[in-house]
């Protein structure tokens, strides 16, 4: 099997991980303060974030970044 991707740090990597763990990491408050948009910071949820971040191009490019810091960090 050959890697598509070899060079894409987020290849295999779902945006339901991606939050699951900055939620882990940073709570929340944390997560919203980084990143301030709604769904974080109102009555957030899992289900409700990713229903968000998978229709907002720029809301989804700054969780990756951050996830990317996170993990380069």
């Amino acid at each position: 099997m050959s890697d598509k991707q070899p060079r894409n740090p987020l290849h295999g990597v779902t945006l339901e991980r991606m939050l699951t763990e900055l939620v882990a990491d940073y709570g929340w408050d944390g997560l919203g303060s980084l990143i301030d948009i709604r769904c974080f910071n109102n009555d957030p949820s899992i289900k409700s974030s990713l229903k968000f971040l998978r229709k907002t191009e720029w809301a989804r490019k700054q969780l990756e970044t951050l996830y990317l810091e996170k993990k380069q960090g």
